[in-house]
C-alpha cells in the first residue's frame, strides 16, 4: 500500500503566489464565458485585488478596456469581446441595443460604427472609445433576451430600434429587410413590436416598410406607382395584363405595349429564393418579347422614388414618347 506523501511546506511567499494564481484562474474562468472579458467588479468578487490587477496587466496577461473591464488576453478584441465590454462600461441595468444586439444575435453585412448600449433614465451614462451608451425611455428589462449570456435586446426590439435610431429612411428599411431576410425575426414580431412605439418621426414611414415586408399592399404599391406617374406627367400604362410565355401564363404589372416597355413592382417576397427563379424565367420571357422591363421594388417606391422614375421616364423617351410641353 502506497503511502500518500505529506505536502511540502511552503515558504509564505510561495502560497501568496499560489493564492494569487488560484484568484487570476477562477476570474479567468468567468471572463472565458463571457469572450474572454471579466468586469472589474466581477474579477474583485473572485478576490482579485487592485494591485493584482495592475501586474496582471504589467505583465502582459490581461489589458484594460475602459474603465470598468478587464480583457484576459492581449492582442485586438473580437468583436465578442467589445460587445461584453461595452455592456460592462455602460453599467449594471446596460443591455446591448439596436443594430449591435442584431449584429451579436447574427446580423451578417452590416456594418456598426459604434456599439450602441441603452441604459434606463437616470442610469450613470459613462463614456468610452467606440461606444454610444445612451439613456432611453424605452428601456424595459423584458427587451432583454432571456437565458443568460450577453445582455442584448431581443432581435425584434433591436431591429425596430435600429430603424427608428436609423440615420436616414433607406437604412431604417435595409436594417428591417435584413433582419426579416436574414431570418433574425419576422415581419409579424416585428409589427407587433412596432405597436408600442406611440411616437417618433419616422413611425409611419416604419409602418409602411412593415406592410411591405408583410407582403400585404400589393395593390397600395400599385396604387402609389399609378399616382406618382400622374404627379410626374408619364402616360397611363396597362395594368395587370395577361400574357403567355414558353414557361406558362403569367400577370405584367404594368406596361406601356406602345412603347414596349414594362415596369415589375416588387415586394419584398419577389427576392427570396423561392421566387426568383420564376421571376427571372417571366423577365426573360418578356425581354424576349422585345419589351424593355424595369423593376421597381416596392421599398425602392419608399426611399429612392425618384431615381426609379427617372430611369422610367428616359426609357419611355429612348422608346419614342414625348413629354408633354417638349417638342417632339
Amino acid at each position: 500500500m502506497e503511502i500518500p506523501r505529506e505536502p511540502r511546506f511552503q515558504r509564505p511567499s510561495q502560497r501568496a503566489a499560489s493564492l494569487r494564481h488560484a484568484r487570476r484562474r477562477r476570474a479567468e474562468r468567468v471572463a472565458a464565458e463571457q469572450a474572454g472579458v471579466i468586469s472589474r467588479v466581477q474579477a474583485y468578487a473572485e478576490g482579485v485585488t487592485r494591485s493584482e490587477v495592475r501586474a496582471n496587466v504589467a505583465a502582459g496577461r490581461w489589458q484594460r478596456f475602459g474603465s470598468q473591464s478587464l480583457v484576459t488576453y492581449t492582442g485586438t478584441l473580437t468583436d465578442d469581446s467589445r460587445d461584453w465590454a461595452a455592456v460592462f462600461e455602460a453599467g449594471p441595468r446596460a443591455f446591448l441595443d439596436g443594430a449591435s444586439s442584431l449584429r451579436a444575435g447574427g446580423l451578417k453585412k452590416y456594418d456598426v460604427d459604434r456599439i450602441r448600449v441603452s441604459v434606463p433614465r437616470g442610469a450613470r451614462v459613462r463614456g468610452g472609445k467606440g461606444l454610444d451608451i445612451r439613456q432611453t425611455r424605452r428601456w424595459a428589462a423584458e427587451d432583454v433576451v432571456s437565458g443568460g449570456g450577453l445582455p442584448r435586446s431581443r432581435n425584434e426590439v433591436a431591429a425596430i430600434r435600429a430603424a427608428l435610431w436609423a440615420r436616414s429612411n433607406r437604412q431604417a428599411a435595409l436594417i428591417l429587410t435584413m433582419a426579416v431576410q436574414q431570418g433574425l425575426t419576422t415581419a409579424e414580431c416585428l409589427g407587433v413590436e412596432m405597436l408600442r412605439v406611440k411616437r417618433d418621426k419616422r413611425r409611419s414611414f416604419i409602418h409602411t416598410v412593415l406592410l411591405d415586408l408583410l407582403g400585404g399592399v400589393r395593390s397600395l404599391g400599385e396604387l402609389e406607382f399609378a399616382r406618382e406617374l400622374r404627379r410626374r406627367g408619364l402616360p397611363e400604362p396597362t395594368r395587370q395584363v395577361l400574357r403567355r410565355g414558353r414557361n406558362g401564363k403569367y400577370y405584367l404589372d404594368v406596361i406601356w405595349d406602345q412603347w414596349g416597355l414594362v415596369v415589375e413592382i416588387d415586394g419584398i417576397h419577389h427576392s427570396w429564393a423561392q421566387n426568383v427563379v420564376a421571376d427571372a424565367l417571366r423577365q426573360n420571357d418578356v425581354t424576349l418579347q422585345s419589351a424593355t422591363v424595369l423593376r421597381l421594388p416596392l421599398l425602392g417606391l419608399r426611399v429612392a422614388a425618384d431615381e426609379f422614375f427617372e430611369q422610367i421616364e428616359l426609357a419611355l423617351i429612348d422608346a419614342g414618347w414625348t413629354p408633354l410641353g417638349r417638342p417632339a
